[in-house]
């Protein structure tokens, strides 16, 4: 049985969580708060023996402390019960509790290719054709790839595709993304009827990008953050260069004492970035015993500290230096994925079929090109939000806006981007990679104060909770 103590402490809602350990769970629980648009300023994370703790610090978007009766007693009951597929559809409080963009009723066409300008809109425009209707949308670039989820159901009468007509559907989707792709070079496209428990969206986003390899491009950068600045590189030292590179830096140690890997990440701070790496370090297979997470810096810079102890769900540690290197890749890819580039337009009209199309034909015909986006329905309302760049690298003016505003119909809103995440627009992201040696032992390492003054340090005014 899973206990669950919410304590409403100053500005902040913190949740304590205690329960038998097992793989997933950790995503589970982070899974029930960024869906709910949460942010987790910091969080520890201590499991072994088959038990776990976890103690999240929570506000709203607008860092409010939550005081909402129904919606704390949502996620006391998304965390403790065995969820399924209707759990993210549940109502509370009048809201919708699942992001806009996830559907479980209808077919989800999932694609994988070459990024270029134009390829949703021809997506979109041959589903339009084919008498298929868009009801939500999620695309991601990164590292030259695209990926994205279209959940469709039939224009005419609604609901599944029929099964004679899926067939077709998916070969003429198969043409567009093949038309730009050079000989082997990978691609997918794939229809599927909806399932019961199927994956998370945003998860899926990330396994569909890392099958594609999106992470083999990642590369390091020169020097590091502080205490960061000197340090390996996969091999290669690269000693006193770049100091102060706010990229992402991962180090990945051995400590046999113990017997964990002990996986440290340090990024500029965005929303979901809990999420995305919890999310890849439980596809790759490593069950996290211990974490200390933390947003530090200014209100204009803030980093995201991440420290856990991991080992395989087999058990074991991170034994070579090619499968550090590949955790590494995959783990700079994850905080890099969602990152935002380009012009912020939040656009909310009235669902139509074919409207998608419509909407990237405009921004095709403008020479925009779409680097994320998110699109849904609320009753008979479409809402998306869509970052845009000129592909020709200029700026987006007014007068572009404009002519979108004009042709799309409905309110579009220009959302200055404040997301501390953001690279700067005109200079790439840059990420840095760190691969120690094995750690023979630590002389100040005890797994008890480890726990308790981490926790301690994490939690102020925290007293521990037992299970009875």
């Amino acid at each position: 049985m899973i206990l669950i103590l919410i304590v409403l402490l100053s500005s902040l809602f913190r949740s304590q969580v205690d329960s038998a350990n097992k793989h997933g769970m950790l995503l589970e629980m982070v899974q029930v708060l960024t869906d709910l648009d949460l942010v987790i300023s910091k969080s520890y994370i201590s499991s072994d023996g088959g038990w776990l703790m976890d103690v999240f610090h929570v506000t709203d978007q607008q860092g409010n402390k939550l005081t909402d009766e129904s919606l704390i007693h949502y996620i006391q009951e998304g965390i403790c019960a065995n969820r399924q597929a209707s759990r993210e559809f549940k109502p509370i409080i009048g809201r919708e509790v699942r992001p806009r963009h996830v559907s479980t009723e209808h077919m989800a066409l999932e694609m994988t290719g070459v990024d270029r300008p134009g390829l949703l809109s021809e997506m979109s425009a041959v589903l339009a054709e084919l008498g298929c209707h868009v009801t939500a949308a999620v695309a991601w670039t990164h590292s030259s790839r695209a990926a994205c989820i279209l959940y469709v159901e039939d224009s005419a009468k609604g609901g599944l595709i029929d099964p004679c007509r899926v067939a077709q559907v998916q070969a003429q989707l198969e043409n567009v993304v093949e038309a730009h792709h050079y000989k082997d070079e990978r691609r997918s496209v794939r229809l599927a009827a909806p399932v019961p428990g199927q994956t998370h969206t945003e998860r899926r986003l990330h396994q569909l990008l890392a099958a594609d390899g999106d992470y083999e491009l990642c590369c390091s950068c020169c020097g590091g953050i502080g205490e960061w600045d000197d340090f390996n590189v996969l091999g290669r030292c690269h000693k006193g260069r770049k100091k102060g590179c706010d990229g992402t830096h991962v180090k990945i140690e051995n400590c046999k004492e113990t017997g964990y890997s002990i996986v440290t990440i340090r990024s500029r701070d965005r929303p979901k970035l809990l999420f995305d790496t919890v999310c890849t370090l439980t596809d790759l297979q490593y069950v996290v015993y211990h974490a200390a997470i933390s947003s530090r810096g200014s209100t204009a810079f803030q980093f995201f500290h991440q420290e856990y102890y991991v080992r395989h769900k087999e058990g074991g540690i991170l034994s070579s230096e090619g499968e550090k290197h590949r955790v590494t890749q995959c783990l700079i890819a994850a905080t890099e994925r969602r990152v935002s580039h380009g012009l912020r337009l939040d656009i909310c009209t009235r669902d139509r079929t074919g409207l998608l199309s419509d909407v990237t034909r405009v921004f095709r015909e403008s020479s925009l090109s779409i680097t994320r986006a998110e699109i849904g329905t609320r009753g008979k309302k479409a809402i998306g939000t869509f970052y845009v760049k000129d592909t020709s690298g200029q700026n987006v003016t007014p007068q572009t806006v404009e002519i979108i505003r004009r042709e799309i119909g409905g309110s579009i809103t220009v959302v200055e981007n404040k997301s501390s995440g953001t690279s700067p627009e005109g200079s790439p992201s840059r990420t840095s990679t760190s691969s120690s040696s094995t750690v023979e032992a630590r002389s100040s390492f005890s797994l008890g104060n480890l726990l308790w003054a981490q926790l301690e340090r994490l939690s102020s005014n925290f007293r521990p909770i037992k299970s009875g």
